[in-house]
């Protein structure tokens, strides 16, 4: 076995030593720790298999042509607007938003656009900015998706270069 297995299994036994441990001997910290757990590990589940359905109908569903025409490297300016319409709108946050993005990735998209959509849908939920601006005003979230918006796409778009110069490849899972 590769030594990098053996430390992840020596982690999760240590983990669970951790959990078991906790629970006998009412360590309220370790309690917390499987509350979290098992609190986030239910909203995954909750959520994940639509999200990996609907990842999967896109995968039948679009066409190769259609994502490279829109959103890969012809594409103009338009699609990075687009995806920030897509991020805002993606429920599930990252865990949601990487399969996705490599989705996209494997019909056509560029980089820089897998970059944006990814940048945006760490920042800009409509949900979250309704939630922000009710606490924080409607003025600060402006100003932050003002400010937070065209540094992703620039970003995104410098390091797209960068990564495509150097003949950058996502590679497939195992």
């Amino acid at each position: 076995m590769k030594r990098q297995n053996i430390i992840k299994i020596i982690l999760v036994v240590i983990y669970v030593i951790f959990v078991l441990i906790s629970l006998i001997k009412g360590f309220i910290p370790g309690k917390q720790v499987i509350h979290n757990f098992i609190s986030f590990a239910t909203a995954m589940l909750k959520l994940l298999p639509f999200a990996f359905i609907l990842i999967g109908l896109f995968e039948v569903w679009v066409k190769k042509e259609t994502v490279e025409k829109h959103l890969g490297e012809g594409a103009s300016f338009m699609c990075y607007l687009w995806m920030i319409l897509l991020a805002s709108t993606t429920a599930g946050g990252l865990y949601v938003a990487f399969p996705i993005a490599y989705s996209l990735y494997s019909k056509g998209a560029k980089l820089s656009v897998i970059f944006t959509y990814i940048g945006a849908a760490a920042i800009v939920k409509i949900p979250m900015a309704i939630f922000e601006a009710s606490f924080m005003g409607l003025k600060f979230t402006t100003i932050r998706l003002l400010t937070s918006l065209p540094l992703v796409i620039i970003t995104s778009v410098l390091l797209g270069e960068l990564l495509t110069k150097r003949s950058y490849k996502i590679m497939r899972g195992k």
